[in-house]
């Protein structure tokens, strides 16, 4: 990796007058931003279908896009809607945050009055996408169908035992049946990567790098797991044994209890993990680079039994290690990722994250615990990893500073000189700017000094999260200029750029 820097914002964080930041207008004007701003690197949460909980690690397929930023100014230019069958529709009453309730009621509505003009228009290209992605598309498509017909409750409670179990008399039966409707969830997974290419090819042609985001787990509710149970740990039923989370932590007392069903190592062994080759085949087609997250389950995951309320009484249990990462590379050559390992490690997580090369996360948030010891403090660091303010799992700068203990505040106040005069945010960029990482990451809550009601996610908690949006009126000239100033300050422009 070179010395760069990039930006964490999520897509749907964008502004727009349909309820949700989209694949639009407005993620062009924010990739040009980035490159007045002398970004390299454009950083998204993963960009799949969500489900319970509207978290986007919780999502329908591995493999598919989330409708929601399906943008529909788009789809009016391409014909396939009029303004007035979308503008004026509720998609909830705050500008400045996500009404996924208001979402669900209006955005599927709309996508089926662009799927009853346009299915037939885009026949060709259409059938062509469908061919091109038959691995995946046929069994999500279904899926969704079906849980629509049902009332969108979990498949797990499907009244259908034959459908349910995938019997094929009954995967014929539905797919007959259901017709219309999986042509239709098919239909708007076209749009989607149809919108997602060109955004894509606007944003490389300016020389910026899409810096995407991999859970490793799927939802246990996911056409992934209903179509692939062989690969998951599960009963004869086809319940979950154990599940995923994470033990008593930083974030949490009692830990995270994520609730996603957890793999079959020795069956994927056995297969050569082909269907983890072709999600990261995907994956690496979709971004420039990707983040993996909870890398460490790679060497040791906490398995959960299925049933708890927390997540205090799992246990560790060994994953597939460095096999795996062999496997990649014979697979699919060297496909750039970023390991997120960040938390409390055994040693033998970093000794698998040395052996795949792969660069390592450092949030400075989690520097300033009066520790002088501490692995997040820049004097730490060596240039092979990822430097953040914070991620999606943090408070911005300004809300942590504000909640931090006493003791830690001025720690953090000393080691990075911050001053009212200059902005506790912007000294705390300047912080990871001026660090030996090789890439600085800013959230764009950060960059815009933004408080904790602007917070993305709070870990191990259901309701008020994924919700925040930028203001349409935030993306600034000054604001670009005074980023660009940082960045170039500690060398950190592209090198296209750098003259400029």
């Amino acid at each position: 990796m070179a010395r760069d820097a990039g930006v964490l914002m999520h897509i749907t964080s964008l502004p727009s007058p349909c309820g949700i930041g989209t694949l639009g207008r407005e993620a062009y004007r924010f990739a040009d931003f980035l490159k007045a701003a002398g970004q390299r690197y454009w950083q998204i949460l993963p960009v799949g279908p969500t489900s319970y909980g509207d978290s986007p690690y919780q999502s329908f397929s591995t493999y598919a896009g989330n409708p929601y930023l399906i943008d529909l100014d788009l789809l009016q230019e391409e014909g396939l809607l009029e303004k007035e069958e979308y503008e004026a529709l509720d998609w909830g009453g705050d500008p400045l945050r996500v009404d996924y309730e208001a979402l669900y009621r209006s955005r599927f509505q709309v996508l089926r009055l662009a799927y009853e003009r346009g299915a037939s228009r885009d026949r060709e290209e259409f059938e062509r996408f469908r061919r091109d992605n038959e691995s995946w598309l046929g069994n999500y498509a279904l899926f969704m169908a079906v849980k629509e017909h049902f009332g969108m409750i979990s498949w797990l409670e499907w009244p259908d035992e034959g459908i349910r179990l995938r019997r094929k008399r009954s995967l014929v039966q539905y797919e007959k049946r259901l017709k219309a409707q999986v042509e239709f969830w098919e239909y708007v997974q076209f749009l989607f990567f149809r919108q997602w290419r060109q955004l894509k090819a606007y944003v490389n042609s300016l020389g910026i790098l899409i810096f995407g985001d991999m859970p490793i787990y799927v939802a246990m509710d996911s056409a992934d797991t209903w179509s692939n149970p062989e690969i998951f740990w599960l009963d004869r039923s086809r319940r979950p044994v154990c599940v995923a989370g994470c033990p008593p932590d930083y974030f949490s007392e009692t830990g995270q209890l994520w609730g996603n069903p957890l793999y079959d190592w020795e069956f994927l062994k056995k297969t050569k993990y082909n269907w983890w080759m072709n999600r990261i085949d995907l994956t690496r087609r979709l971004f420039d680079v990707t983040r993996i997250d909870h890398f460490r389950a790679f060497d040791t995951y906490y398995a959960i039994p299925y049933g708890e309320e927390t997540a205090v009484n799992g246990q560790w249990m060994e994953g597939p290690g460095i096999d795996f990462f062999k496997t990649l590379r014979r697979s699919l050559g060297n496909v750039p990722i970023i390991a997120e390992d960040l938390g409390l490690l055994f040693p033998s997580v970093q000794k698998l994250l040395k052996k795949t090369g792969y660069p390592g996360m450092k949030v400075l948030q989690f520097a300033f615990d009066s520790n002088e010891e501490n692995d997040y403090l820049p004097h730490h660091f060596d240039n092979h990893c990822v430097v953040y303010t914070g991620t999606h799992d943090n408070n911005t700068v300004n809300g942590w500073l504000e909640q931090a203990s006493r003791k830690d505040r001025k720690f953090a106040v000393d080691y990075c000189r911050l001053t009212k005069r200059e902005g506790y945010h912007w000294g705390m960029i300047r912080t990871g700017l001026s660090s030996v990482s090789d890439l600085a990451i800013a959230q764009m809550q950060d960059v815009l000094g933004l408080g904790a009601e602007s917070r993305m996610n709070l870990p191990s908690t259901l309701g008020g999260n994924w919700q925040w949006r930028m203001a349409p009126d935030a993306l600034t000239p000054e604001l670009a200029g005074k980023l660009r100033y940082y960045t170039a300050l500690y060398g950190r422009l592209p090198k296209k750029t750098a003259g400029e």
